[in-house]
């Protein structure tokens, strides 16, 4: 029996974040992962292979090009699925090098196999050679992330009807494509196979998707992935989904039929903790299998037992996993660390990105914060006109009462990097002001947070202190 001062199960970026962090405290620390390759679900099936697939994507197809060069212009005229994988394992493995060499560096002990709890403090790890070890800790993290939500009415069969995990296996890139679900993964997959001139229809029960975004935005999106050739259907619930063999036909409850070569169900993913064996330690999970925490340590009900990452529900982002592992790991280990900032950036990697940090308009509404709103399109800026980009804006709220900057949406080419000029100036309390008297390398996509600025700040009541000025210059001119 072997003891550690902290057992992480799971090696996502959470998991991955606390093994270091516990390693660079000089603490004995494991990390049990099922997989035989460290990683997880974001390293092998979610956010580094989605991402590194969209860039092959807009690669191969020349996307970026195609305002200047027409739309039939690709950089490789015959894509196949080979094509889109080359880059993704390059990557992966890349990945995967990196994340062991730096629990290597840190004294980070791993093992693979499948944790189950004994005890509070006792978990039994099944290898596939079907050996068992038993070990014991002080301390426990779960940072096991999600798997995918399969309901029986849906006939998975791995070729044409998939999952997102086996989706990203694909033999051949299909000529057209039902997604059903319009969540992150949905909409990511769907606008990026859509830039690969794949027919795609995107279906939706509910009225409305990506409710946690800008409603602005929302509606520059949809205009966008139409335009683009995504058959967006909202509002009606699947009835039938049917494996014809070469095709799939999905029937609506509206009565409206779907014929495709494939389906993608993204609707939804599941807490992958049926296996932990929770109830010998006392924790329960709710209907999704994600586990309550308290936020601002990411204990759960159980003192010495820690949980972070999508295992833990929103907002489930790889970006914010890393701080959750890092502040779990210092709080579990007696470890003063600075606090989680208030405001972090959420980032959607469909075609066009999405990114927003801070408050969207329609909460604004919701708190009575009298505000203005400042916009830019990308196509005002020098350096859209460069890029050839035709859309894209940038849209910033400002409190009329402090003039700070409240929340910023940006819809566009590199809206995922640009969001972070925002996340500085929210969580450092800027004001409109701070986008007018600063300079933006020119020409930039940034220089729209100026022209966002200037938007708002026109609008704006005269600050007080320039009222004043004003007076006491015509005092003075009328004293001369």
């Amino acid at each position: 029996m072997s003891h550690y001062d902290l057992i992480i199960i799971g090696s996502g970026p959470a998991g991955r974040a606390a093994a270091i962090q516990a390693g660079k405290l000089k603490r004995r620390v494991l990390v049990i992962d099922r997989k035989d390759r460290l990683g997880g679900v974001s390293v092998h099936t979610g956010t580094i292979p989605s991402k590194t697939l969209r860039e092959t994507v807009l690669n191969l197809s020349g996307w970026r090009e195609r305002s200047f060069y027409g739309r039939a212009y690709r950089v490789k005229e015959n894509i196949g699925a080979e094509d889109l994988k080359a880059r993704l394992h390059m990557t992966l493995d890349h990945e995967v090098d990196v994340l062991e060499h730096q629990f290597n560096r840190n004294h980070v002990d791993t093992l693979n196999g499948l944790a189950r709890f004994v005890d509070p403090h006792t978990v039994d790890v099944a290898t596939e050679a079907g050996d068992v070890t038993r070990l014991t800790a002080d301390r426990f993290l779960i940072s096991t992330g999600t798997k995918t939500y399969r309901p029986d009415s849906v006939p998975f069969n791995g070729r044409t009807v998939v999952d997102s995990d086996e989706f990203l296996e694909l033999a051949q890139i299909p000529r057209s494509l039902i997604v059903v679900g319009a969540g992150v993964i949905g909409v990511e997959y769907a606008t990026m196979f859509s830039a690969l001139d794949v027919r795609v229809t995107l279906i939706e029960p509910r009225e409305t998707f990506l409710d946690f975004i800008d409603t602005a935005l929302i509606q520059d999106f949809t205009h966008q992935i139409r335009e683009n050739g995504v058959d967006l259907r909202l509002g009606s619930g699947i009835d039938k989904v049917e494996d014809a063999g070469e095709h799939v036909e999905v029937s609506l409850a509206n009565g409206r039929h779907v014929r495709a070569e494939m389906l993608l169900f993204a609707a939804g993913r599941m807490g992958a903790t049926d296996s932990l064996n929770l109830g010998a330690v006392g924790l329960e999970t709710d209907h999704r299998g994600r586990i309550e925490v308290d936020r601002k340590n990411y204990q759960t009900a159980v003192p010495h037992i820690y949980a972070a990452g999508d295992v833990i529900g929103h907002p489930s982002l790889a970006s914010t996993s890393v701080q959750q592992g890092r502040v779990a790991a210092c709080h579990a280990l007696d470890t003063p660390t600075l606090p989680e900032s208030p405001w972090f950036p959420y980032g959607i990697y469909s075609v066009p990105e999405i990114s927003t940090c801070g408050m969207s308009e329609e909460e604004m509404q919701e708190r009575g914060i009298p505000y203005e709103v400042g916009v830019a399109r990308f196509r005002e800026t020098s350096r859209g006109h460069i890029m050839g980009l035709e859309h894209g804006m940038l849209k910033m709220l400002f409190s009329l009462k402090t003039r700070r900057v409240l929340g910023v949406q940006i819809v566009g080419e590199g809206a995922t990097e640009l969001i972070h000029i925002a996340q500085a100036v929210l969580n450092l309390k800027g004001t409109v002001d701070y986008f007018v008297q600063n300079t933006f390398n020119y020409p930039t996509l940034a220089e729209a947070y100026k022209i966002a600025g200037l938007d708002a700040f026109n609008r704006m009541p005269i600050p007080e202190e320039y009222k004043l000025h004003r007076k006491a210059a015509k005092a003075d001119k009328a004293k001369k």
